[in-house]
């Protein structure tokens, strides 16, 4: 199964609260995991940024929107309580989102911002995630777009250094070079991975428009040149895509030869993660309590009785 939307656990959260007098946070994981047909890879599953586990920041938005729409209370931190509003609306539990919605509207109506849709089944995190994925992928095809105004001996410059930006050649001086056009032998780069040059990474860089994919013929012609030089290591890097024969063809060389197929995605993303000529336009921060300093602090045994 799938791992369910905050506004699927809901109504599941609701109804454990009713069996229990009182449960934090991480007390719900275990038994909604089990409501769910959770797998244990489920649970334990991640965003892609690697900022925290999705199931446990789903029932926590779950948490969060009740409360702040009153069906849910928290007697202290962590702790959260279903009250005579939440017991009322579990009477029609297929109404509660949208009782939830409008109570968050009515609280964010004053706001000059626009109001967030508490009705969707994304978290907030979520969509902040995939409006920065839709940022990255119009940047990735904006980078593709100023590589292709290049020329295609820039391109070939753009790919070595990128290469060392990704730390092929480690610390030796002047690792990468891009070779003569008069001589290449096919090989539009090199990157030294020793001092001495004992190791070497051989190149071939094309510069194609979007429609047209690199085939099968073009890198058995590259492995046929890594053979003229002795080579078994190469990277073949295009803005264009792979036919499936090419890719199945670079997979099929068992290690004798090994050649790394890199299309105009792929060197998008790499161009933006390594900052090859990038720059930082802003910088969102974010931040969560810290629950082990907070936990630390003793509690106030009156606080039910604010």
């Amino acid at each position: 199964m799938t791992i369910p939307k905050h506004d699927e656990i809901r109504v599941p959260a609701l109804e454990l609260l009713t069996e229990k007098d009182s449960l934090k946070l991480n007390e719900f994981e275990a038994p909604l995991a089990k409501v769910f047909n959770l797998s244990e890879e489920e649970v334990v599953e991640e965003y892609e940024s690697g900022n925290g586990k999705i199931f446990y920041d789903r029932i926590s938005w779950a948490l969060s929107y009740m409360n702040m729409a009153g069906l849910v209370q928290k007697p202290k931190r962590g702790v959260y309580q279903i009250n005579e509003v939440g017991i009322e609306q579990l009477k029609t539990p297929e109404n509660i989102n949208a009782f939830i919605a409008t109570k968050v509207r009515k609280k964010e109506s004053t706001k000059k911002t626009k109001t967030e849709d508490t009705n969707t089944n994304q978290t907030p995190q979520e969509e902040l995630y995939d409006s920065f994925s839709t940022i990255q992928s119009s940047i990735y095809n904006e980078i593709i777009d100023v590589i292709l105004s290049k020329s295609p001996r820039e391109f070939e410059k753009i790919v070595v250094m990128l290469l060392q930006k990704m730390g092929y050649g480690g610390q030796v001086k002047a690792a990468g070079e891009v070779t003569q056009y008069s001589n290449d032998k096919g090989i539009d780069g090199i990157i030294k991975e020793d001092v001495l040059g004992l190791g070497r990474i051989h190149i071939q860089a094309k510069r194609y428009a979007r429609g047209k994919s690199i085939g099968r013929e073009d890198i058995q012609k590259f492995v046929g040149a890594l053979a003229v030089v002795q080579s078994n290591k190469g990277i073949f890097i295009t803005t264009s895509s792979y036919t499936p024969g090419a890719i199945e063809y670079a997979e099929s060389l068992n290690g004798a030869t090994t050649v790394v197929l890199i299309d105009g995605v792929e060197l998008g993303k790499h161009i933006y993660e390594y900052s090859l000529g990038m720059q930082v336009e802003q910088t969102i921060e974010i931040k969560k309590l810290d629950s082990d300093f907070w936990d630390s602090r003793e509690d106030d045994p009156n606080q039910n009785a604010l």
